[in-house]
């Protein structure tokens, strides 16, 4: 069942730059991929919810996937992508750094009506998952030390986890230093939940 608290997303974007609502907004650029994405996932029998001003998809509460939608493509971002098998080889990781998270890209409503039937097959592969209890195993870089309040940040929004597994590792380093500087733990979430939308960008801090 269609959800009307994500109804704006296809009409003004996520509204986490200053380009929602405009022609400039990348949800404008694939709206109609969008569109019956949407339909698709909701046949699935998941759960549509508006988490992170964006589409995402849930099974008995778990976050399975969301929408996005990019400059040269819209995706389908699977959550524990890498527990699926993708026989079809058609899932790419959604950042160099990313030890999770899976985009599955379409540039086109053919391509997507030609995919259905293997994009409804992995949604249900990645359903299973979760009714199996599976989780993936993650490994930090060593000379990489996240802060505790970030670590927190990570488990209430995991797609804040995503993004920020997904840019480069120059970026993560000096994000986790600023995060880590504060001596005062209320000052480090507040760096934090200040960065969160440069985060879901795939910007670093000074870009």
């Amino acid at each position: 069942m269609k959800n009307p608290q994500v109804d704006p997303y296809f009409i003004i974007g996520c509204g986490r730059c200053p380009l929602g609502g405009t022609p400039e907004c990348k949800v404008n650029f694939w709206r109609d991929e969008l569109l019956l994405l949407r339909t698709i996932l909701l046949d699935c029998g998941l759960v549509e919810e508006l988490k992170w001003s964006m589409p995402c998809y849930t099974y008995k509460g778990t976050n399975v996937l969301i929408l996005a939608a990019f400059n040269d493509f819209c995706s389908i971002n699977f959550f524990k992508g890498v527990l699926l098998q993708d026989e079809q080889n058609v899932l790419e990781l959604a950042g160099e750094n990313s030890q999770s998270a899976k985009l599955f890209k379409f540039t086109s409503v053919s391509q997507v009506r030609e995919m259905e039937a293997v994009l409804k097959a992995y949604v249900f592969e990645a359903i299973e998952v979760e009714k199996a209890g599976l989780k993936v195993t993650f490994k930090k870089p060593s000379e990489l030390e996240l802060p505790a309040e970030l670590e927190q940040y990570f488990a209430e929004f995991p797609a804040v986890k995503v993004a920020f597994e997904a840019l480069t590792p120059g970026r993560q380093r000096g994000y986790a230093i600023h995060f880590s500087q504060p001596k005062q733990s209320k000052t480090r979430t507040s760096r934090i939940e200040k960065c969160v939308p440069k985060i879901l960008e795939g910007k670093g801090m000074h870009d």
